[in-house]
């Protein structure tokens, strides 16, 4: 599966670097169902003729797909989103870090009403715009959260009670 996600092109503006990739865990089942959608063409989006109308095989099986707001009282487990980096440290010695942040369903479901990777994905942005309510985050134009320093960041997420973490 090729997903495309923001920091491929930001983090080579903002760090010297050679290659920035995105990566997403998926559970055996999910990467199942995808591979046998892929088998039967059910990923195409190239219309194809159904009783003399032109519909995609992706928006039938989007179309038949329970509606994933739904979803989420029968979700278990956590997701982990993270960032991997890997070079030359100041001291010019080679360096890896993955600095990560831990949701779990059910704690979300029960105390937001979202579901983890929903969570996951929008308390990011209520930290950046708290950031920049209290003057700690400043910029022209638009800029990620990678633009900024981290400490900030990182006390401001503190609040959020989830897990979050680094390791070399």
């Amino acid at each position: 599966m090729n997903v495309e996600h923001e920091e491929v092109r930001a983090d080579p503006a903002l760090v010297s670097c050679e290659r920035v990739t995105f990566k997403y865990g998926l559970g055996q089942e999910f990467i199942d169902g995808a591979l046998d959608a892929d088998k039967l063409g059910l990923d195409s989006t190239e219309p194809v003729s159904v009783r003399g109308m032109q519909v995609s095989p992706r928006d039938v099986v989007a179309a038949v797909l329970p509606d994933p707001a739904t979803l989420g009282e029968r979700m278990t487990g956590k997701t982990c989103a993270g960032t991997w980096a890997r070079g030359t440290g100041k001291d010019g010695k080679p360096r890896s870090t993955y600095l990560y942040h831990v949701a779990d369903n059910e704690t979300t479901m029960r105390e937001y009403g979202s579901q983890a990777v929903v969570w996951q994905t929008a308390v990011n942005p209520v930290v950046a715009l708290e950031l920049i309510d209290r003057g700690d985050w400043k910029g022209t134009g638009v800029l990620g959260p990678e633009a900024f320093r981290l400490s900030p960041s990182s006390s401001c997420c503190a609040s959020t009670a989830r897990p979050t973490g680094s390791w070399s």
